[in-house]
């Protein structure tokens, strides 16, 4: 596959890594904005990013890296970084709090991927914090049904 010039750039931003779903579908969704010409950056806690490192250990997928999770809410508060996408990977209370954190902060687009056990539950989370822009599907073990909601969506971000 031959990608385009990346001119614009997108965090995919994930929690601690519970659900073995997580890593494969980030490494899925950096591909295909890879293909839309969106840079994808990733942030995670040192244990998310060296299951991402591990899964592509050459880079193919990863795009433009990875980062700190803490490192990535201290630039943006301080306005040193910012992204015309960020993707936040929700299954717990805590990951609607970066959420929320994540939609204070930056001036993108901001889309939450639910998944989990209790879609329902942390969707209604991701409402209330503010969030209109969610692909949910629940998702433990297999990535296939949120696999299927994210190639539904046809753009992710505006031309």
């Amino acid at each position: 596959m031959v990608y385009p010039v990346m001119t614009r750039d997108a965090l995919i931003m994930l929690g601690c890594p519970r659900f073995p779903v997580q890593t494969s579908l980030a490494i899925y969704l950096g591909h295909r904005l890879a293909g839309e010409g969106i840079s994808p950056v990733f942030a995670g806690n040192k244990s998310t990013v060296a299951l991402l490192e591990t899964a592509d250990p050459e880079g193919w997928y990863l795009g433009g890296g990875c980062m700190d999770l803490d490192e990535v809410i201290g630039a943006l508060s301080e306005g040193r970084l910012d992204f015309d996408l960020c993707v936040v990977f929700v299954h717990s209370d805590a990951d609607t709090a970066y959420l929320a954190t994540v939609l204070a902060l930056s001036g993108g687009l901001v889309v939450a991927i639910v998944f989990g056990r209790d879609v329902e539950g942390l969707e209604e989370r991701c409402r209330e914090v503010g969030c209109d822009r969610i692909v949910a599907a629940r998702a433990v073990h297999n990535p296939l049904p949120l696999k299927e909601k994210i190639d539904g969506v046809k753009r992710w971000l505006p031309v």
